[in-house]
């Protein structure tokens, strides 16, 4: 048995908390973002990026249109130092981008820091120390008063090196293992760093509040935040930024209450990359922004690219249920689900709709760069009439009957059964024309003319093992005497004959696709299509693909 009574609770809860965040319904605006891909993410793969697949990483994270972007711990390994310098060297951070980099409150760590961002433009420096009760009593062991005395004596040498540099970076503090950590010594720490730098509305400070290990649920990380904005000194010259990682799984929701709470940056990683369950997925977090008409500020219009190059540098794999960007996240296999989004994509078209509210999809596919022709509707032996059918008819123009989609909805998730096997839309396409489409497998249509006398005159030749005939009758029409005629002179008896047509393309090389269905003796009706570049001749093509089933016994 699993003993729950080891564990005890490793936070701190804020005493008599305001709440404020929970009277907030929705996020206003985007924070600002940080990516700590090439830092958090990178130090947690098997194997770390090279310095080409980190190049390539920076490039895709300034595309996507991160304006903040951690690149490493310099001063902590020659490949990080390496990174930075061929940044700031080969002239690639753009103008409105700055790197971040961190280090420890140690002076010859930091020296080295500021020597490598020599030349650059825009940075954040980024300075930690643990905080949490079970760091100080059991890693560093040290008292309250020591481990202000870490943070202050770095932040200090900040303001030192920065004097002896000329240089006027921004800089950042963490509380590292801040949810382990008594709220009221965390605001301690942070006040005692602020008033080393004492930050301006023009030169802001970052005071940055890590989930490090996540220890409650959202709303007690939400507690906390809301209480180091409310008591932090020089707000109005602080951003506080949250960096939440996902140990409970719950880092979304702590980065979404803790923007309610107050905290104005978010950093993460794509895809949630990063130590153990990993950080904050921002893909995730920005788009959940976007499906409720916040603009991310981020461009993930183009999902495919996006993983293509994340996987391959990384050599992590992308889970196909990973919200927006899976690649079955957008795919219903229900034939429930499928019906309604093909009957909710008929609604757009009917109504003209400017939002979206296709049921079971909560943004447009589309916008992230999806096909619907192979990511949405998916076919296998759950699906169902509604989604076939949309599949046929978005992807080939096939619009069938109402009365004929079970049928064909049947045919076609019986070969998936029986394959154990997802059907392509080709193959999904193929299953219909092979068991609808031009069958002639008992009687072969040959050759057939009209004469009106009044009445429609039909004079059809057919083949019948290996044998021609000649059939001929009259109806109220082409396709009644047709029909009359195969029920005269072959005794093939049925009745209730419908029909249906439509152009599939335009243009002199158009062709037509008819439904015919007729009910036989055995009352059982049977389905059957033509298609041909003239219409009566796809119309003739289908009733005989209907009268040919009808001898299988509608298979």
């Amino acid at each position: 048995m699993m003993n729950a009574k080891k564990y005890t609770r490793q936070f701190f809860p804020v005493p008599k908390p305001e709440r404020k965040w929970a009277e907030k319904t929705y996020i206003e605006k985007a924070p600002v973002w940080c990516s700590v891909d090439l830092r958090d993410g990178n130090q947690s793969l098997v194997i770390p990026m090279s310095l080409e697949e980190k190049l390539e990483f920076f490039g895709l994270l300034v595309k996507l249109g991160f304006k903040e972007i951690e690149v490493g711990f310099p001063a902590a390994s020659e490949t990080e130092y390496t990174f930075l310098r061929t940044l700031i060297e080969k002239d690639l951070i753009p103008d409105d981008v700055t790197v971040q980099v961190l280090t420890q409150s140690r002076e010859h760590i930091i020296r080295k820091t500021f020597e490598a961002l020599s030349g650059c433009k825009n940075a954040i420096v980024h300075l930690y120390n643990s905080t949490s009760l079970a760091q100080r009593e059991q890693v560093f062991r040290k008292s309250r008063e020591e481990i202000v005395r870490i943070a202050v004596e770095g932040a200090e040498l900040f303001e030192k090196i920065a004097a002896e540099t000329g240089t006027a970076y921004r800089y950042e503090y963490s509380p590292e293992s801040f949810t382990g950590t008594e709220p009221e010594f965390a605001l301690e720490i942070c006040n005692a760093v602020l008033d080393v730098w004492k930050p301006t509305p023009d030169r802001k400070a970052i005071i940055n509040l890590p989930a490090t290990v996540e220890l409650s649920s959202p709303h007690v990380y939400a507690d906390q935040v809301e209480y180091i904005c409310d008591n932090l000194k020089y707000r109005e010259a602080v951003e506080v930024s949250l960096h939440p990682h996902n140990d409970r799984g719950c880092a979304v929701a702590d980065a979404e209450l803790g923007i309610l709470a107050g905290a104005d940056r978010i950093e993460g990683t794509l895809f949630g990359n990063g130590e153990r369950t990993g950080n904050v997925d921002i893909i995730t977090l920005a788009l959940n922004m976007y499906a409720q008409g916040v603009d991310p500020e981020l461009d993930f219009s183009n999902m495919p690219e996006i993983t293509e190059l994340y996987e391959r540098v990384t050599r992590m794999h992308v889970y196909e249920r990973q919200p927006y960007a899976g690649k079955l996240v957008f795919a219903a296999f229900s034939g429930s689900h499928q019906d309604a989004i093909a009957k909710g994509m008929k609604w757009r078209e009917e109504k003209h709709c400017d939002t979206w509210t296709v049921p079971y999809l909560p943004i447009d596919p589309g916008d992230v760069g999806r096909e619907y022709e192979t990511d949405v509707i998916r076919i296998n032996s759950q699906s169902g009439k509604g989604g076939i059918g949309y599949l046929l008819e978005h992807n080939f123009g096939y619009i069938l009957p109402a009365a004929m989609r079970e049928e064909v909805g049947y045919a076609v998730k019986s070969v998936s059964d029986h394959a154990h096997a997802e059907l392509s839309p080709k193959e999904v396409l193929q299953v219909f024309t092979d068991t609808y489409v031009n069958i002639n497998d008992h009687i072969r249509l040959i050759d057939y003319h009209f004469v009106r006398t009044p009445e429609m005159h039909a004079i059809v030749t057919v083949e019948i093992d290996g044998e021609k005939q000649e059939l001929s009758a009259k109806g109220n029409g082409r396709l009644d005497a047709v029909s009359n005629a195969v029920k005269k002179q072959l005794g093939i008896a049925f009745s209730d004959l419908t029909y249906e047509e439509h152009a599939l393309t335009r243009g002199s090389s158009s062709q037509a696709i008819s439904y015919v269905s007729i009910l036989p003796e055995n009352g059982k009706r049977v389905w059957g299509a033509g298609i041909h570049d003239d219409i009566i001749a796809s119309s003739i093509n289908a009733l005989f693909s209907a009268i040919n089933r009808s001898l299988e016994g509608g298979k």
